[in-house]
């Protein structure tokens, strides 16, 4: 079981901390901060099909061809805590080394894209108080890492939510026979 959940927790990391890199270079060097959040997303539901790869792998090749709902969601938690773990430490580096300018850099094209939508005095100002919490948040170390586990853990989650419940069987299947 260990084996299994490494190799698809490292490769779900992978992917996901490469499409991270990639997302974020593109936002940081266009002016316009324009990169794909949907492209973004997508490369978190690629990386996270690597949980149900990994549960039913387990399933099959390793417990006969039956498990629990709680053995497949314990095997995509721990694969999902692996790949979100590589992702925010990926981050961290790439933040801190990289682009330790990202939330000035982020915070004036929010500011620019409320005012150029037309947004009123008001809001403008409710979005920049806002984008003021999340520097000061991302000043502090440990809030950069909650809010990064924040932005990638509930994907995985539910990828591991329905894959669990997909995948679990309680019976042998009458046909199954070890490969």
């Amino acid at each position: 079981m260990k084996k299994t959940i490494l190799i698809n927790g490292l490769i779900a990391g992978f992917i996901v901390t490469a499409m991270m890199v990639i997302s974020s270079a593109l936002c940081y060097n266009d002016p316009n901060f324009k990169g794909s959040m949907v492209l973004g997303y997508l490369g978190m539901l690629l990386a996270f099909s690597f949980v149900f790869v990994g549960i039913k792998s387990y399933r099959d090749k390793h417990n006969s061809g039956v498990i629990t709902f709680g053995k497949a969601f314990k095997i995509g938690l721990l694969i999902t805590l692996i790949a979100s773990t590589a992702y925010v430490a990926v981050w961290l580096v790439e933040y801190y080394f990289f682009i330790p300018d990202f939330m000035e850099k982020y915070t004036a094209h929010i500011l620019k894209q409320a005012a150029e939508s037309g947004a009123t005095v008001a809001e403008i100002q409710a979005q920049t108080n806002e984008m003021e919490m999340y520097k000061e948040w991302y000043k502090n170390p440990i809030l950069v890492v909650i809010l990064t586990y924040a932005e990638v853990l509930p994907i995985g989650l539910i990828v591991t939510l329905i894959s669990a419940l997909i995948l679990k069987r309680n019976q042998k299947p009458e046909n199954y026979t070890t490969a």
